[in-house]
């Protein structure tokens, strides 16, 4: 089964002679274990789309399924649910408490979901291990360099081991040398432990670390392919 269907879905801001169509009949889906890159330009409708995939906006229109379920037919609270127990995000700004210790920013989200504090720990400990940051857990966030910070966000994001991880320009705030260790990162998660990434990026560099890439233009799919091949035209893809 699909993990994510987009299935015609539109979203439209404002009204009248004012209305802007941020996305028209957008459709796709994306198996477990996939890592996707979302490129386009601003305002092409990629952040629109990660924003919906994000349960954090809703379309117009059409549907957005998640494992078979449609969830437009949610209600705001059951769709924060879903978020919270599916969804994992990584940010461009890494938003940790900074006086806090990494392994405190990575129990934060097991707190709300009130597991116990023993399990908080072993599970934050082992978060922290995947990126490579097990000798920084009493580092407070002030004390670690952007790219330890942006670790720890990702911990954070795989703590509560979620469906998908959702990264929305997650090196915007990165040197070049930082946001490839970043990416390694992010490929390595995917390639070892099958973990599903759907990555927003306007930059080729960093797209080129994904599998496949869905290109936006205006609102629509102008392509979706391998990552490394020529990109066909979506409705070629589709047809196929």
């Amino acid at each position: 089964m699909d993990l994510i269907r987009f299935e015609n879905v539109t979203k439209i801001y404002g009204h009248g002679e004012a209305a802007v169509v941020a996305l028209d009949h957008v459709s796709f889906t994306i198996t477990p274990g996939e890592f996707v890159a979302v490129l386009g330009p601003s305002g092409s409708g990629k952040s629109t789309a990660m924003n919906i995939l994000g349960c954090l906006d809703t379309p117009a229109s059409g549907h957005y399924y998640f494992h078979g379920v449609d969830l437009k037919s949610l209600t705001r609270d059951q769709l924060a649910l879903v978020r919270r127990n599916y969804f994992g995000f990584v940010f461009q700004g890494f938003n940790l408490l900074r006086r806090t210790s990494a392994l405190e920013n990575l129990e934060l989200p097991l707190i709300y979901r009130g597991t116990p504090r023993k399990e908080r720990h072993e599970l934050a400990r082992r978060a922290l291990a995947l990126v490579g940051l097990s000798d920084r857990e009493r580092h407070t966030a002030s004390e670690l360099s952007g790219g330890q910070q942006q670790r720890v966000a990702i911990a954070r994001a795989l703590v509560t081991n979620p469906a998908v991880v959702f990264a929305d320009e997650p090196t915007g705030n990165l040197d070049t040398a930082r946001s490839h260790e970043i990416m390694e990162l992010f490929r390595r998660l995917n390639e070892e432990h099958a973990i599903t990434i759907v990555l927003v990026t306007h930059e080729e560099d960093v797209a080129a670390y994904a599998r496949r890439h869905i290109r936006f233009l205006d609102g629509r799919i102008a392509s979706d392919s391998p990552a490394g091949q020529r990109s066909a035209p979506a409705r070629h893809r589709a047809a196929s």
